[in-house]
């Protein structure tokens, strides 16, 4: 009897091993581990190249030359770092893949503590606001206006038909149009300032006039800076996609991450450096507004920040639709399929476009968001994992680079969301909702 008993417990453990592979299989991160590492190198651009570097111009005019040069070459370098770390430790432990930035988390700190991947909401909000930008240049006044809400409602519409696809891999397709999309309005926007030329008596003082509001617009625009460089969220949702490599299992993703870094610098810096150049402190907090001529180019610019959103939002989304569905499945226990995809995913996007159409405020969210949810995630929460697992000797200079990460990263964390609550409450005043 013992051994029937052992015999029927055997065969449970087989079919639910059998069931969570299905399930595995069925959603979204771990259903395809077939990508190349090229792949990564384009899902990488889509995630990091984004709407943020319009702002960089403008971010560049509240810290100056000195100070908002050292701070986004600084980003770049600390980033470029924690994204190492995070490849490297993707698969630390022999056989076991951590294909979740909350995963790596809790093999950290253990099960209780759980990383939930902020979804960059913003997003939406700037392909509501480039929609309209287009629309207005291409009518030039000379046709009726069309409400904020309604683009907004339009790029949304998208995102229940595109939601449906089913794995990173799937959208790949998609990721290289934004891929492709992010470089060439990036090209645009420092093109556009090259060909308009340097602003007669251009002023590159602090627009600011007080010394409070110097300080809180400074604060928003380390937000800004912040927001520029946040990919780190889907990095490891990506390396999941690429097969694993035995002897060197971090190696194509690696490959990849240089490429998208070295495609990050030729975007970023031009626009940061020739927009600010050019426009000082006249620069809004979208490049793509303060430009208006030549109107067909600054138009097509504008349609292509909508093109690559639409990408962007669906890297972004993957992970959000991965823990919605594993907690229906797994512990809910709903039938994987069809029917359940169009039900969590279509209610997520549904819930994004409400937030978008109600807080419309694309330059105050940049520097909320980005600094007080991406900056931990991208500058300093991969240095405290690889302290905790690694522990490099004290003083070493493993130990003091990830301190020093460490160190700026929370004071990021705290001073950019400040300034940036500000803006919106400012923005606030004026704003009419469902405008």
């Amino acid at each position: 009897m013992p051994a029937n008993n052992n015999n029927g417990k055997n065969l449970q453990d087989e079919e639910r091993s059998a069931g969570e592979k299905a399930i595995d299989d069925w959603l979204p991160i771990t259903s395809s581990r077939n990508a190349k590492w090229w792949y990564s190198a384009f899902h990488n651009v889509t995630a990091m190249v984004g709407a943020g570097v319009l702002s960089l111009p403008y971010a560049m005019s509240e810290l100056g030359w000195g100070l908002g040069t050292a701070v986004l070459i600084l980003s770049w370098i600390i980033t470029l770092y924690t994204m190492w770390q995070m490849v490297e430790m993707h698969e630390m432990v022999p056989g076991k893949r951590f294909d979740r930035y909350h995963e790596l988390g809790q093999h950290a700190f253990g099960q209780k503590l759980g990383l939930w991947i902020v979804v960059p909401q913003q997003l939406i909000v700037e392909v509501g606001k480039s929609l309209k930008k287009f629309h207005d240049v291409i009518c030039d006044n000379k046709c009726k206006d069309i409400k904020l809400t309604y683009f907004i409602m339009i790029f949304a519409s998208c995102h229940f038909v595109l939601s449906l696809l089913p794995n990173i891999n799937s959208i790949s397709g998609v990721s290289l149009a934004a891929a492709v999309m992010s470089l060439s309005y990036s090209t645009i926007a420092w093109g556009a300032s090259v060909h308009k030329g340097k602003l007669p008596n251009v002023d590159y003082h602090i627009p600011a006039t007080t010394t409070p509001e110097k300080v809180f617009n400074f604060f928003g625009a380390l937000g800004d800076v912040a927001f520029a460089y946040a990919g780190h969220n889907v990095v490891l949702e990506i390396q999941a996609t690429i097969p694993s490599a035995p002897e060197n299992p971090s190696k194509p993703m690696w490959r990849g991450v240089v490429v998208a870094y070295i495609m990050v610098a030729i975007c970023y810096f031009p626009v940061s450096f020739i927009g600010y150049w050019d426009f000082g402190n006249q620069v809004d907090d979208n490049i793509l507004i303060t430009l208006n001529k030549p109107k067909w180019l600054i138009a097509l610019a504008n349609m292509m920040v909508v093109i690559h959103v639409i990408g962007s939002y669906q890297i972004f989304a993957m992970p959000v639709f991965y823990m919605i569905e594993t907690i229906l499945v797994k512990k809910l226990r709903f039938p994987p399929g069809l029917a359940l995809h169009l039900i969590a995913r279509t209610t997520y996007v549904a819930f994004t476009t409400f937030i978008a159409i109600t807080i419309p405020f694309f330059g105050g969210l940049l520097g909320f968001l980005g600094g007080f949810a991406f900056a931990p995630t991208t500058y300093f929460l991969p240095c405290i994992i690889w302290l905790a697992i690694y522990k490099p000797k004290r003083f070493s200079l493993s130990w003091f680079t990830n301190w020093v990460c460490i160190v700026l990263g929370v004071i990021l964390m705290i001073l950019a969301p400040i300034g940036a609550l500000r803006q919106i409450i400012l923005s606030a005043k004026t704003y009419r909702f469902y405008s």
